[in-house]
C-alpha cells in the first residue's frame, strides 16, 4: 500500500496540481488537509474519474480534511466520535476524519496551528492534541494496523527545523507541543518517516516568504505515525519536493510511505 498525506492549502486553488500528482505518484490512499471546502463543494466526481473513492469533512472557507482511496473506504467517522466523552476545543473546525482503507484504519488530522505561545489558541492546540490521544485510547488498539497522518503543526525534534534560533519562542517547537506528540508515540505510534530516514534537514513545509523554499529553510511538520503492525511493513518513503515547485504550489510537500503486504512483512 502506498499511503500519502498532503496539506494542499486550498483544494479549489490546487485541484489541477493534485490531479497531476495523483497521476504520477499513484498513491493507494491520500489524506488531504486544508481543503478549505464545504462538503457539497468537494470534487467527488473528479476523484472518482481517477479511480478513487473519497470522503470529505469540511465547513467551507477554512480547514477541511479528506481521504481518497483506491482500496476501499469503510467505517467513516468525523471528529472525536467517542459518544460525547471527549470534548473538541475546536468543535466545528473539521480537523479529523477516519476510515478503514484496505484493512488499515487511516486517521487524517489537521492539528491547530496555535498562532502564538501564551495565547488561548496555543492552549487550545495542546488541549486538542490531548483530546486526540484520549480519542485514540478510547477508539483504537495499538496492536492493530492504524495510521495517523497529516499536518501536525509540530516539529518533533530540533533536527526537524532549519534553525532552532529562528524559531525560538515560537509555536511548533515548544516543549509542551513536542511532549503532546511524544505522548502519541508513547500510546503506540511510530514516526514512520523517521523509522525509514534518520537524516537532518528533511522538511515538509516552507514558508512562501523570503525565498524559504529555495534556501531550504523549512520544517518537518507533516507526519505519518503508524502502529507496530504497520511499522513492520514500512519499506520506502519520500517527501516529494517536486510538488512544492512550479506555479502556485502549496506551502507543504506530500509525504509518501510504501507498506509491504501483511504476508510479506510477516516473513
Amino acid at each position: 500500500m502506498r499511503l500519502a498525506t498532503w496539506n494542499v492549502n486550498s483544494l479549489k486553488a490546487r485541484l489541477p496540481r493534485v490531479e497531476e500528482w495523483l497521476a504520477y505518484a499513484q498513491p493507494d490512499v491520500l489524506c488531504l488537509q486544508e481543503t478549505k471546502l464545504a462538503d457539497d463543494q468537494f470534487p467527488q466526481l473528479t476523484f472518482s474519474a481517477l479511480g478513487y473513492d473519497a470522503v470529505h469533512h469540511g465547513p467551507g472557507r477554512w480547514n477541511g480534511v479528506a481521504i481518497l482511496s483506491k482500496v476501499g473506504i469503510e467505517g467513516v467517522t468525523a471528529g472525536f466520535d467517542a459518544g460525547g466523552a471527549i470534548i473538541d476545543p475546536y468543535e466545528g473546525d473539521a480537523r479529523l476524519l477516519a476510515a478503514t482503507c484496505g484493512g488499515v484504519r487511516v486517521v487524517c488530522v489537521y492539528v491547530p496551528n496555535g498562532r502564538e505561545v501564551g495565547t488561548e489558541f496555543y492552549d487550545r492546540k495542546l488541549v486538542w492534541l490531548d483530546a486526540l490521544r484520549a480519542w485514540l485510547s478510547a477508539t483504537s488498539d495499538p496492536a492493530q494496523p492504524l495510521a495517523v497522518v497529516g499536518d501536525f503543526n509540530v516539529a518533533p525534534e530540533d533536527r526537524d527545523v532549519w534553525s532552532t534560533a529562528a524559531f525560538e519562542g515560537a509555536t511548533h517547537v515548544t516543549g509542551p507541543e513536542r511532549d503532546a506528540v511524544a505522548a502519541l508515540r508513547d500510546w503506540g505510534l511510530v514516526d514512520g518517516f523517521r523509522a525509514l530516514y534518520d537524516q537532518e534537514r528533511l522538511f515538509t513545509y516552507w514558508d512562501y516568504r523570503r525565498g524559504d523554499f529555495h534556501n531550504h529553510r523549512g520544517m518537518r511538520i507533516d507526519l505519518v505515525l503508524v502502529t507496530a503492525p504497520l511499522a513492520d511493513r514500512l519499506r520506502w518513503g519520500i517527501i516529494d519536493r517536486n510538488a512544492r515547485k512550479g506555479k502556485g504550489p502549496s506551502d507543504h510537500a506530500p509525504v509518501v510511505v510504501d507498506l509491504d503486504p501483511p504476508d510479506r512483512a510477516a516473513q
